[in-house]
């Protein structure tokens, strides 16, 4: 097993700038390509299904991947996959830029989810290994402060980007970001690995194979419903081909995923506390920008910009944290913060069809302070339990649930949004108007009564979303507070442990 290394790295906060723009790419180009769809389709002439793959086909490849990605960066070296991961999705990025046809975008998209693959668990796993127990809550929260600016900043870098270049640029502007952070990894980055251990090529085809499986399910959940269309046949899949890994991970003597750390409550809890709080967040930039939209007649750049006091107080909910945690501990920071979080979607489901932008503007403030609080603190707990010689796989563990929650928060709040916008709506309202609120602002022709009665609909089942979504963040918090131990630092599992 290899020795951690005693003395701090000299260059950690470089290293750490470095992880912080490998992953800041990662998010301003998923949240900056929702607001060149329009534009996009209209270019392309891409049909709905065309659309629907551009946006999902990346989703699905990356979630499909991570567990294999961050097994691969412990036994090959997680520079080096991360390295690998930026290469491969800034060159599919110039290739998008250049796409003449939506299946060349869909092609393109796939490519940037196995770069995107290779990327995400490296990060988090340099970071924990680059960075000893006293420091490592700071760098988690900066680490968080810069994906949330790139999550609330991006849709307005998207929307400057539409206005004076095109949609291409979307794609482009990665370009130079991947050549920074290649660059600077190269130079300031030192290599890191887990002891040498015998490939596991079964349990990566299974995890591989479950979880593309699951993560198509959970997307054509809106569409086709839980065992409509091939959703039985891909439900199937997904539970044989996970339920086989499970079984196989326990009987190799090599296994590619230490499922012994869901033994450490710290590990367990704060993993299914991501999980239901992505699940309430599932839906929220997707159901609020079009409020700000359709509803309140926001235009795109301005909608990204109503973001920021979600992101201003994000910061201060991150720093606030950082400060607590040698306090307070992990477990009080993540009941906290998630109860926050739990009151202001409770705000949003009051907000009024005409009432303006400051209730919003309240909610997402407090929304961004309990997320500062409680995100960092809940992926600090779980991350604490893992060995730096596992953390690649540990980090991909991380990232799989949160994806999967993510993933399964759209479809199901999306699908809700879209069931009660057309059971709200009035009983002569055309059948053209009665799939979303941009159709049948389009299908109003200026008639006031119909885009009132759309606005008034929309509204309300934003209300009924945020309601679950409350309810998630709160089951989240009630977890939270009953798993997980209020270790400082958490205690790390033992080597022999993770062989069990």
């Amino acid at each position: 097993m290899e020795a951690r290394p005693t003395a701090r790295n000299p260059r950690r906060w470089w290293i750490l700038l470095v992880l912080c723009l490998s992953t800041l790419v990662l998010v301003v180009d998923s949240m900056a390509l929702t607001v060149a769809v329009p534009s996009m389709t209209a270019d392309l002439r891409a049909t709905t299904q065309d659309t629907q793959w551009i946006l999902d086909s990346y989703v699905l490849v990356f979630a499909g991947l991570l567990l294999t990605s961050g097994s691969l960066g412990d036994r090959f070296g997680r520079r080096r996959v991360m390295i690998v991961g930026l290469l491969l999705f800034g060159a599919a990025s110039l290739a998008a830029s250049l796409a003449a046809s939506p299946g060349e975008v869909i092609a393109a998209r796939v490519a940037m989810g196995v770069g995107g693959a290779l990327i995400m668990p490296s990060t988090l796993s340099i970071l924990i290994t680059v960075f000893e127990e006293d420091e490592r809550g700071k760098a988690m929260a900066a680490w968080g402060s810069v994906s949330m600016l790139g999550l609330v900043g991006s849709p307005v870098l998207g929307g400057v980007l539409i206005d004076h270049l095109s949609w291409h640029a979307i794609f482009l502007v990665n370009v130079p970001v991947v050549a920074l952070a290649v660059l600077a990894g190269r130079t300031l980055m030192p290599e890191s690995k887990g002891p040498w251990q015998k490939a596991d090529p079964l349990g990566a085809v299974l995890s591989a194979t479950g979880m593309t499986a699951l993560i198509w399910w959970i997307i054509e959940l809106p569409q086709h419903g839980a065992l409509g269309g091939h959703a039985a046949l891909t439900l199937a899949v997904a539970v044989l081909a996970l339920g086989g890994f499970v079984l196989w991970e326990h009987v190799t003597d090599a296994p590619m995923v230490p499922l012994a750390l869901f033994r450490h409550r710290n590990f367990t809890g704060g993993s299914l506390s991501l999980t239901l709080v992505q699940i309430g967040n599932g839906g929220l930039l997707l159901v609020l920008t079009q409020y700000l939209q359709s509803v309140l007649g926001y235009s795109p750049v301005k909608a990204g910009l109503a973001f920021v006091p979600l992101a201003v107080a994000a910061l201060i909910g991150n720093s606030a944290g950082a400060a607590l945690n040698p306090r307070f501990g992990h477990r009080y920071l993540v009941l906290g913060g998630m109860l926050v979080m739990s009151a202001s979607f409770g705000l949003l489901t009051t907000v009024p069809v005409d009432g303006g932008f400051t209730r919003p503007a309240v909610a997402l403030g407090l929304l961004g302070l309990g997320a500062g609080l409680a995100m960092p603190a809940a992926v600090g707990a779980l991350m604490g339990t893992i060995p730096a010689e596992r953390a690649g796989v540990g980090s991909a563990l991380n990232d799989t649930v949160q994806q999967a929650g993510t993933a399964l928060g759209i479809a199901i709040l999306g699908s809700l949004l879209a069931g009660r916008f057309t059971h709200e709506l009035p009983a002569g309202t055309p059948a053209a108007a009665r799939h979303s609120i941009g159709a049948a602002l389009a299908a109003a022709h200026g008639d006031p009564g119909l885009v009132h009665s759309a606005r008034a609909a929309f509204t309300s089942a934003m209300s009924t979303t945020f309601t679950i979504s409350a309810i998630g963040v709160l089951a989240a918090a009630v977890l939270a507070a009953l798993v997980m131990r209020d270790d400082r630092p958490a205690a790390k599992p033992a080597p022999h442990d993770l062989a069990a």
